[in-house]
């Protein structure tokens, strides 16, 4: 079934619509509603997520197929129509002619199929289950800022105006994935059905202010590059010649070496305990803007291969916003482990986790 992808990586502005009018000032200060559902199978369905979204966290190792995001998922899949379904429903190995299998591309800026999230193509009730598939995946601490990031990378215009979405396999089953991309997004919510993966393969996030000052002001995600900066404050001599490196790497370059390989920058297991511990705190920024299963499911394919002491860390000197030596991109890698976080000249993250080395970046089928 041939289905039509966007070319490139072009974002469309269009009209914001008139159920989209609730602002980010207005979400951020918990006066955003959602809009009653209808009775019937979709009710109990949203229901059944709301209650999974609203509720306090709890731990868990992996996600599950009856998460509030996969139950939304499976809600969506179920009211779509014949032709909503061949435009935005995928088989589990699709492959597309440029980017490969399509459920495991990532970059910083594409919509995944052509048709906006705020447009006619979907129903009412279609797009609050769509926002609440991105919602369940974001920690609700970290819900609004999610929401000023999209404000600001995309021209004031309503979360989905410039999103897309696809579905592959079939939700429910021992085999899905719903992919929701956008300018600075890439998120999945599999249920824990990709195998030895974490996020249901790799991911992107980031966020632009306009022109990026030298701390990062207003940016959601720099704390994430502070906590990383007060573990390179605390090197010695002796390790910072080993952290800091001049050249940064190409900014997709998030595929595993290896268990034999040399990765860049300083091993973990040359930094004190007390190094440890504050890189240990980094590691915990890292996962915050995340529901809780993806952050235990991070941790636990991190300590499969060794932990934090298989990996090395690297900061880059070359591109310092400001030339003040607080080192804006920088990379913790091990195995089956890349968290790229790349300052300049706006924050772009990209995340690479497996349980094993042996996992392919943007495989091609």
């Amino acid at each position: 079934m041939v289905r039509s992808i966007l070319p490139g990586n072009v974002i469309a502005k269009v009209p914001i619509m008139s159920r989209m009018k609730t602002n980010v000032l207005q979400v951020q200060s918990g006066s955003f509603n959602r809009r009653e559902f209808l009775a019937g199978t979709m009710a109990a369905a949203l229901s059944a997520y709301a209650t999974g979204l609203d509720a306090a966290p709890k731990p868990s190792v992996n996600p599950t197929k009856k998460g509030a995001s996969e139950t939304a998922v499976k809600a969506l899949y179920d009211s779509l129509s014949v032709a909503q379904s061949q435009e935005m429903c995928f088989d589990w190995n699709h492959v597309d002619p440029k980017r490969g299998l399509l459920r495991g591309y990532v970059t910083n800026n594409w919509r995944i199929t052509p048709h906006r999230l705020t447009g006619d193509f979907y129903t009412n009730q279609q797009k609050d289950l769509i926002h609440n598939i991105f919602r369940g995946l974001i920690h609700p601490d970290w819900y609004a800022r999610f929401l000023k990031q999209n404000h600001d990378d995309n021209q004031g215009l309503p979360w989905g105006t410039t999103q897309g979405l696809a579905i592959f396999g079939t939700p429910g089953s021992d085999q899905f994935e719903c992919v929701i991309t956008g300018r600075h997004m890439t998120l999945r919510a599999d249920g824990n059905t990709t195998d030895h993966v974490a996020f249901g393969g790799p991911i992107f996030y980031g966020h632009t202010i306009g022109e990026e000052p030298a701390d990062h002001k207003g940016n959601i995600f720099w704390q994430q590059g502070l906590a990383a900066n007060t573990v390179c404050e605390m090197l010695d001599g002796k390790q910072r010649k080993q952290a800091l490196i001049a050249d940064l790497p190409v900014e997709s370059s998030v595929e595993f070496l290896g268990r034999n390989a040399v990765y860049p920058g300083i091993p973990v297991t040359e930094l004190t305990t007390d190094q440890k511990g504050e890189l240990q705190k980094v590691l915990q920024t890292l996962v915050a803007p995340f529901r809780t299963e993806d952050q235990d499911e991070v941790r636990k394919c991190l300590k499969k291969q060794g932990g934090l002491d298989k990996c090395s860390l690297a900061f880059y000197t070359g591109d310092d916003i400001g030339n003040d030596g607080v080192w804006d991109s920088w990379r913790l890698e091990g195995p089956s482990f890349v968290w790229y976080f790349r300052g300049t000249p706006h924050i772009h993250v990209w995340v690479n986790v497996a349980d094993d080395p042996s996992v392919t970046y943007r495989p091609k089928v």
